[in-house]
């Protein structure tokens, strides 16, 4: 592993991160830019954040790092904490709404040859 950035409380659903990161996984760092860049889901853009600062921190480790080798050797989502809000329901009643956080981690390696 080379780098690795974590981006922490980010307000999109895991269920819908995972949709996004299991297409970049494994992908060169170029190819999974331009994916992420043409992506029409809203967690692309908060993936591609984290995969820009997994590549800054790779440059800033070590200075000799090519960034045409760099690939995504791991990636995940874990569910962060949920915001609890209430909705007013009929006779009285209140049904409960979870808006959800992710915690989206991307890791960094070489290529080999």
């Amino acid at each position: 592993m080379i780098s690795r950035a974590i981006g922490r409380y980010i307000r999109v659903s895991p269920r819908k991160a995972r949709l996004v990161i299991d297409q970049i996984r494994g992908k060169d760092v170029a190819e999974a830019l331009s994916f992420l860049r043409f992506c029409t889901k809203r967690a692309g853009l908060e993936v591609e954040k984290v995969l820009r600062s997994a590549m800054a921190n790779a440059n800033l480790k070590e200075e000799k790092v090519d960034v045409d080798k760099l690939y995504i050797s791991e990636a995940y989502v874990n569910q962060g904490p949920s915001m609890k809000r209430i909705r007013p329901r009929a006779m009285g009643r209140a049904f409960k709404i979870l808006k959800r956080t992710s915690h989206i981690a991307v890791y960094l390696s070489e290529r080999k040859g």
